[in-house]
């Protein structure tokens, strides 16, 4: 390994990857291919990770590879802290410390690579940039999409991005709603808009088409815990915290239009969990339209379900200037909306 690879290994290491609000737990482990090439990798343990566990250590280390299979790795005795064997993820790291891992390639590894694509940027400055994400497009690679998501887009469209964890990447939208993203340029510019959407200092809000005419308040608070659904672990749910684990989460739905089968809300997070737009209008007895996971049955024409992230405001965390943004939802939304007889005022 060559001075310039182990500069670029160091410098992987201490940009240790920080989580996204509320990422979907893994549900699926990356198995080695036992027909690859091995890989003997050196890295030496930052400043940040001193203290943590070995496995949480690597994670931030070697961030193109899921924790699951490094505490895989270990287990099988292919790590060395400092050239001895250790078997155990608990075991606690210092900084300096050297690790040397052996790794092959898995589906996960290899899909952090630069593939060209058409990204729709709203705003753009060296610190970060909003994109107007299309329905369809997976945010983040992961079992079943390792190629051709907005991951790989960022890393085509800035090769810096390669330096950050999940390449900017500080919260997501399902693949199959469309509308409006903050990506972070600068690892520090990530660090603080990750702080700022815990502090639930930055606004989002989305539209959504919904089965069933509205009735009651025009504006409801939604102040319910989600967790896995007990019993479907593919999906999220209300949950009871005494019995099951989840976490709080908060939302205000707003009518802007209503009909005799259907209606057209505003949804506004105040908290960030899995599916929590869409798991919150099934608990109120209006699952989105064509949102089949949820019990959304397919209406108006569309394929995917009706949600569509339409403004995102927030105070630029270099410049102090307060950012906001609007999306105009895109055209197979606004044909649902005609098809049920909903209207959207751009007022509102």
């Amino acid at each position: 390994m060559t001075d310039s690879e182990k500069s670029k290994l160091i410098i992987s290491g201490a940009v240790a990857a920080s989580g996204l609000p509320d990422e979907p737990d893994e549900t699926q482990e990356e198995e080695g291919d036992s027909h690859a090439e091995l890989e003997l990798r050196q890295v030496a343990v930052p400043a940040e990770s001193h203290g943590s566990r070995l496995d949480r250590a690597l994670a931030g280390i070697v961030p193109e590879f899921s924790r699951s299979y490094l505490q895989q790795l270990i287990e099988a005795g292919v790590v060395r802290l400092g050239g001895v064997t250790v078997t155990k993820a608990s075991t606690k790291v210092k900084a300096g410390d050297v690790l040397t891992i052996e790794l092959r390639p898995t589906p996960q590894s290899q899909a952090f690579k630069p593939e060209a694509m058409a990204l729709d940027i709203v705003f753009e400055d060296p610190y970060l940039m909003v994109i107007n994400k299309p329905a369809g497009l997976v945010v983040h690679p992961a079992p079943g999409n390792w190629s051709g998501t907005l991951l790989n887009g960022l890393l085509a469209h800035d090769p810096q991005a390669s330096f950050l964890p999940r390449a900017g990447i500080v919260h997501r939208l399902d693949k199959d709603t469309s509308g409006l993203m903050v990506v972070a340029r600068q690892r520090q510019t990530m660090d603080q808009l990750i702080s700022l959407i815990a502090a639930r200092d930055v606004s989002r809000e989305y539209m959504a088409l919904a089965h069933r005419a509205w009735q009651g308040a025009r504006t409801r608070e939604v102040n319910a815990p989600i967790g896995r659904d007990p019993r479907n672990r593919l999906r999220m749910a209300v949950v009871d915290l005494e019995r099951n684990s989840g976490k709080t989460a908060s939302t205000v739905v707003t009518l802007l239009h209503n009909g005799d089968k259907h209606c057209l809300v505003k949804c506004k997070l105040h908290t960030g969990r899995t599916h929590q737009i869409r798991v919150h209008m099934a608990h109120l007895g209006h699952p989105l339209v064509s949102d089949e996971l949820y019990g959304g049955a397919v209406a108006g024409g569309l394929d995917r379900q009706a949600l569509h992230a339409c403004r995102l405001a927030f105070e630029h965390p270099v410049t102090g200037a307060m950012m906001a943004f609007k999306s105009t939802p895109p055209a197979d939304f606004q044909a649902a909306m005609a098809g049920l007889g909903l209207i959207y005022n751009q007022i509102q």
